[in-house]
């Protein structure tokens, strides 16, 4: 079981000192040095070629969009695009690691010193970023069984030779919050440029932590250990809150953290020690001898930069600023790419952007989930929400009329003027025609009718309930309300 240690010993006497590492990859078709294909879901062995199964004499050649996804990853981070980076073999052993070395880059990088800035119970923080590199992933092993008699490793080649980055943070990270914070924006971001998926089931993020421990105010970082592929947000929260927990008990026992990776285990909530933490001379790093060093020219840099869409933070701030929406809702209208755009055409169609952000984040979401759609599947397209938010700001229906044809737009994907003419919704707007439904209501209720001219100012909430119900809900109740107050 783990130590329980209280929030109150974290906070007072020491300080959590973490680093994450983020493996993405990146969302090309096929692998980084050969043609295989990077699909998900193939059968087992099938995704392979002597390239990618470090056959002797294969040689790599390097994926140019997997470059480009790269750098435009890096951009977006604020890094440094360097020149010229260089391919290098780090040498390790594992049985699903054919080649018996990782392609990575390790003294010269593609890019460094940049940045994400998160916010974390409203206060604004910049984690740093050292940096970014490329490299290509093993493949993957399958454990079954518990018992050693009854054990197997069964090994699937397919993920091998995969493009992957590598962002590795600065140990700018003191709680498990930030972290949290850091993923988020970070997984938004690649979202944003198309580069990856970042579908942590599929294994396109994964997450190392680094964590260590110190008394506050110390310069001299702790003894880190490092937490490894960690396969959800939370679980990362929850492995790093546990295993700061863990070193503190340590600490406090008298006894010292050693370095070492560890995983984390959810169902017991502790992490367990893996293998003592190897250190880069262990890999015995040397440049790649099949691959020249990665050349990138300012115009091929530019040409990137030039197609980059705009990021999540500015597109928050701009939703705030152009279009008066509040905090909360701008952070949920632009959780992804396509939602902010569908949320954006709505409101210039509609010419309503209050009224397009309560339809989307309401009734269109209320739909999606129950349909179990994700909004670029939406069985209404942002010009037919818009069209209805339109025929509400011109008076033809009012919301609740809105309510009705909603459902009949998803039903049959007709548009909204259709629908209001086919099933008669269309507002009364005829004073005349309202005249005649309100007298008849001041004919129906003398009772109450007395109790309002004898001061009982509520009473013409129900009058007017009673019109509305007379109209069948397409008066504009503000209309009947003013003149039933004038008849009266």
């Amino acid at each position: 079981m783990p130590a329980v240690i209280s929030d109150h010993q974290i906070s007072s006497k020491y300080e959590a000192v973490i680093g994450l590492e983020v493996h993405v990859q990146l969302a090309t078709h096929t692998k980084i040095f050969c043609g295989c294909p990077t699909s998900f879901g193939a059968a087992p062995n099938s995704n392979v070629c002597p390239v990618c199964l470090g056959l002797p004499g294969a040689l790599p050649v390097l994926n140019k969009h997997a470059v480009e996804l790269a750098i435009a990853a890096s951009l977006a981070i604020g890094c440094k695009i360097n020149p010229k980076s260089v391919f290098a073999r780090k040498n390790y052993f594992y049985p699903d690691l054919p080649k018996g070395y990782q392609i990575s880059q390790y003294d010269q990088p593609l890019a460094e010193h940049g940045h994400i800035d998160v916010a974390v119970d409203a206060v604004q923080k910049r984690i740093g970023v050292t940096r970014v590199h490329m490299e290509d992933d093993a493949g993957k092993s399958i454990h079954d069984g518990f018992k050693d008699s009854d054990r197997y490793t069964y090994v699937d080649l397919n993920r091998s030779g995969t493009p992957l980055i590598e962002i590795v943070s600065e140990p700018d990270i003191r709680s498990s919050d930030e972290a949290h914070a850091y993923l988020t924006e970070l997984k938004q971001v690649m979202q944003y440029l198309n580069v990856s998926t970042c579908d942590m089931e599929k294994g396109h993020l994964r997450c190392d932590a680094n964590v260590s421990v110190r008394l506050r105010g110390a310069k001299e970082f702790g003894t880190k250990a490092e937490v490894k592929n960690v396969n959800s947000f939370r679980f990362v929260k929850m492995a790093i809150d546990c295993e700061i927990a863990r070193q503190i008990a340590v600490i406090e026992g008298g006894g010292k953290v050693i370095q070492e990776s560890r995983l984390y285990n959810p169902d017991a909530d502790e992490t367990v020690s893996m293998r003592s933490k190897e250190h880069a001379h262990d890999y015995r790093y040397f440049p790649e001898p099949d691959l020249l060093p990665l050349m990138i020219s300012d115009s091929w840099m530019k040409s990137i930069e030039e197609t980059t869409p705009e990021l999540p933070a500015s597109r928050r701030q701009r939703f705030i600023e152009n279009y008066g929406l509040r905090e909360y809702d701008a952070q949920v209208l632009t959780a992804t790419r396509p939602m902010s755009e569908y949320f954006e055409k709505t409101a210039v169609i509609s010419n309503d952007a209050r009224a397009a952000a309560n339809w989307v984040m309401g009734d269109l979401s209320a739909v999606l989930k129950s349909e179990n759609k994700e909004i670029e599947d939406s069985p209404v397209p942002p010009q037919r929400l818009g069209q209805l938010i339109a025929l509400i700001t011109s008076g033809k229906i009012n919301g609740r009329m809105a309510k009705d044809i909603f459902p009949k737009m998803v039903e049959t994907g007709d548009d909204p003027e259709t629908i209001m003419r086919r099933e008669g919704l269309e507002s009364i707007s005829d004073e005349g025609a309202l005249v005649k439904i309100i007298d008849e209501v001041i004919a129906a209720n003398p009772k109450q009718v007395e109790q309002y001219k004898g001061g009982k100012q509520q009473v013409i909430g129900f009058l007017v309930g009673q019109a509305m119900k007379a109209s069948r809900g397409q008066a504009d109740p503000a209309v009947v309300n003013r003149m039933m107050k004038e008849r009266l």
